[in-house]
């Protein structure tokens, strides 16, 4: 790669209940930078379909929108979708939580038939329609099945979501902290993450090769 990537991110929110799963996020920026890329965060500028307490687990009777709940975690330095444009971008990335099937999609209600965000979508097949790479971790895989139908990708091993790819038309692998199923025709790049019972350390090893993998499919 002869010049530094400028990728993507889109976050759902903050938290891994109701909006982006922050483990996830900062180690997805942490790999992209470790190498040698730089990145821009995004998110939709919409209400969270709802607010969960990560204590409790339950339900609180507040709304919270998720590009300012997103910008806590890009310390302020965030843009709203809208405003994407995939030509000054070299790839894009989506890291997991709830909020990518609740906020980006309606999957955590809707399953195969579920509808994806309109800025998520178009950012998505802005990119691809340019031939740049696209990452997907944890659960946000869904969301290329859901756009793309004929797509590899992986889920990690959760029997009923595969199931659900897999009826939108996506071909599954089944795969182990860290691994990365990459389908080059589509140039699209996804590991487990928290799918699995993981912790901290597999979720920075998922994210680093997913980012690896991306930057080999620009070469």
């Amino acid at each position: 790669m002869s010049k530094k990537a400028h990728i993507a991110v889109i976050l759902s929110g903050n938290g891994v209940f109701d909006g982006s799963e922050i483990h996830e996020a900062t180690m997805t920026l942490y790999a992209i930078m470790k190498n040698g890329g730089t990145y821009q965060v995004f998110a939709p500028d919409i209400d969270q379909y709802h607010v969960i307490n990560h204590i409790t687990g339950e339900e609180m009777e507040e709304k919270r929108n998720v590009l300012i709940e997103a910008a806590r975690i890009a310390r302020g330095d965030i843009q709203s979708l809208k405003d994407f444009q995939p030509d000054e971008f070299d790839a894009l990335i989506m890291p997991g939580g709830f909020g990518a099937a609740k906020n980006l999609s309606t999957f955590a209600f809707d399953g195969s038939n579920c509808k994806i965000n309109g800025e998520v979508e178009k950012a998505i097949r802005g990119m691809a329609d340019k031939g740049k790479p696209i990452g997907a971790l944890c659960i946000s895989p869904v969301i290329v099945a859901r756009i793309f139908g004929d797509v590899e990708l992986t889920i990690g091993q959760d029997r009923d979501t595969a199931e659900a790819v897999e009826q939108m038309g996506a071909s599954h692998k089944k795969t182990d902290h860290g691994e990365v199923v990459v389908d080059k025709n589509r140039k699209i790049a996804t590991t487990p993450c928290y799918m699995l019972d993981a912790n901290i350390l597999q979720i920075a090893e998922g994210a680093d090769n997913v980012v690896k993998s991306m930057l080999e499919l620009m070469e």
